[in-house]
């Protein structure tokens, strides 16, 4: 057997960490084919907090390796992926930066995350031999797999799928028949641990104008500034009621300029007479066309980037066919948001049904659904019904908005 001091030197010297003998410690339970992964021997049996506590598999999932690993007192799941030989040596300073970056996206507050961290002290590895947690270690393999889409292409760490994975419910433990959100307990713990809220960031506070003539629609929003800008689109969309059926793109505007009426037909054109400052996509065949406008996909850029260095107004627009475009101002960036997903504090007026036609369409559409008598108000009772169709309704809103991001 190999002297205590040794195993702490070897695995300070491969694994990437300090260790010591005394003191908090967070323990990585992996399974043996992790440690194999590791070339480590299990030699530490060290009971720790199960707040401080990780059970972690190795899994391949499209030729690449990903750890996963689920904490022993929340269920919250955190994911490394595309993992190299190297990558397994520092996989102690790795799984650190993992987990900061999870919170980071939780929007955790960051002195509540530091103090986790803090009292984490140095990262040690164990052999995994409780079964029910390998289980669950296991489960959230599969989720992985479920949510490939989420995989972020140049990055080990994988906070937006660690962050989709933690919000499936799950088992209470074995013999109960209760369930729980991993994230929701995740606060909960961090909340005892620290004795204050868990959840603090930086926020938007935005207005954003359906621009039409004839309809007063608008809804104000407050949105955290890590949000990705296709986080702020799934976020416009369950706020006026859309339903995600066609192409968008946002205009981000700093400077503003006489409005050039010749530049009237150009998509990045804002009435009041911004300049385009970037043009962010959906989609990538959108780099195959010239623009004058730089741009970049939208699941690459956060709110902050822009909203922070003096880009106060942007245009979103949604159904590059009907060209229905927001106008978005920020009225307020608030340093204390209790909250990590957005919350619509009100709003006016009712959305146009998907695919009416644009403005136009919409007229008639008001103007038949109002009169019985009109020959077409049966077919849009009808056919409204059959789009989901409904009016603006503030806590419904609220409601879907918690439901794709709480």
């Amino acid at each position: 057997m190999f002297p205590i001091i040794a195993i702490i030197g070897f695995i300070e010297k491969n694994v990437g960490l300090k260790t010591s003998l005394a003191g908090g410690s967070m323990i990585i339970r992996c399974t043996k084919k992790l440690m194999d992964e590791l070339v480590l021997k299990p030699t530490l049996q060290k009971e720790e907090s199960p707040l401080f506590s990780w059970h972690s598999n190795v899994i391949t999932i499209d030729r690449k390796k990903a750890v996963v690993m689920v904490n022993d007192s929340s269920r919250y799941a955190v994911v490394l992926f595309g993992l190299k030989k190297r990558d397994f040596q520092n996989l102690g300073k790795l799984v650190l930066s993992a987990i900061k970056d999870a919170f980071s996206e939780e929007c955790i507050d960051d002195a509540v995350a530091a103090h986790y961290i803090s009292n984490a002290g140095e990262v040690l590895f164990a052999k995994a031999e409780d079964r029910s947690s390998l289980a669950r270690v296991n489960k959230a393999a599969g989720f992985v797999d479920a949510y490939y889409d989420y995989v972020l292409a140049d990055s080990i760490i994988q906070s937006p799928l660690s962050v989709r994975i933690s919000r499936i419910l799950v088992g209470a433990g074995k013999g109960s028949k209760e369930y729980k959100y991993p994230n929701e307990e995740l606060y909960a713990d961090l909340e005892e641990l620290c004795k204050k809220p868990a959840l603090k960031c930086r926020a938007a506070v935005m207005k954003v104008k359906l621009d039409l003539e004839s309809f007063d629609v608008w809804r104000r929003i407050t949105v955290p500034l890590n949000y990705t800008f296709e986080m702020l689109h799934k976020t416009l969309q369950a706020a006026f009621g859309w339903k995600d059926y066609h192409l968008h793109e946002f205009y981000l505007y700093r400077e503003k300029a006489p409005v050039d009426i010749e530049y009237v037909n150009h998509p990045g054109f804002h009435k009041d007479g911004y300049k385009p400052l970037m043009n962010i996509v959906c989609d990538e065949e959108a780099f195959a066309y010239p623009s004058d406008v730089p741009m970049r996909m939208e699941n690459e850029v956060r709110l902050s980037d822009y909203f922070d260095i003096g880009c106060k107004s942007a245009k979103y627009v949604y159904d590059l066919g009907d060209d229905w475009q927001h106008y978005i101002e920020i009225e307020e960036v608030i340093d204390d948001f209790r909250s990590n997903y957005p919350v619509c504090l009100e709003g006016r007026g009712d959305t146009p049904p998907e695919d009416v036609g644009g403005e136009s369409g919409y007229e008639q559409f008001v103007r038949a659904m109002a009169d019985e008598n009109d020959p077409e108000h049966d077919e849009y009772v009808l056919w409204s019904k059959g789009m989901g169709y409904e009016g603006f309704d503030i806590e419904k809103v609220n409601r879907r908005l918690k439901l794709i991001f709480g």
